[in-house]
């Protein structure tokens, strides 16, 4: 079965922070926007993390994240869960520090979730900042 974008317009988002507050030029929105010039800009500070909750389950098969050169993760952790439930620790990625499009695959057998949280455990940038150009979630929609 090929796999489809999970993140869809009832698709909750949730971000740890924005760049002084500024949705319009910086907000969570950007992620998603398929526009090379937007982006998502954390605040400043440890730990910025990403939560989609999905308005059905899916299995997830694919992150596709862009971050901005200087301004990525050293480490992504992903958690999961199913509604009502508490989430548990998924895979962990290891980015490159790079503006390119980086594409990770988890092997996690059937794993289905309604909700899925990316915690950028330590930034590149000294303030701990985070920039995402592009996240990309896809898989199977049950």
């Amino acid at each position: 079965m090929p796999l489809e974008p999970l993140v869809c317009p009832d698709t909750t988002t949730r971000v740890s922070s924005v760049l002084n507050r500024d949705v319009k030029q910086f907000g969570k929105k950007h992620m998603f926007d398929t526009s090379e010039e937007t982006c998502w800009n954390s605040d400043q500070g440890t730990c910025q993390w990403v939560t989609l909750d999905f308005p059905c389950p899916v299995k997830v098969s694919q992150l596709h994240i862009q971050f901005q050169g200087g301004f990525s993760s050293r480490l992504c952790t992903l958690e999961g869960c199913r509604a009502g439930e508490e989430l548990v620790k998924i895979s962990e990625l290891y980015p490159q520090d790079s503006h390119a499009m980086q594409i990770s695959f988890w092997g996690v057998e059937e794993t289905v979730l309604d909700k899925l949280k990316i915690t950028f455990e330590s930034s590149t940038d000294f303030f701990g900042r985070i920039v995402v150009y592009h996240l990309g979630v896809l898989g199977e929609r049950l």
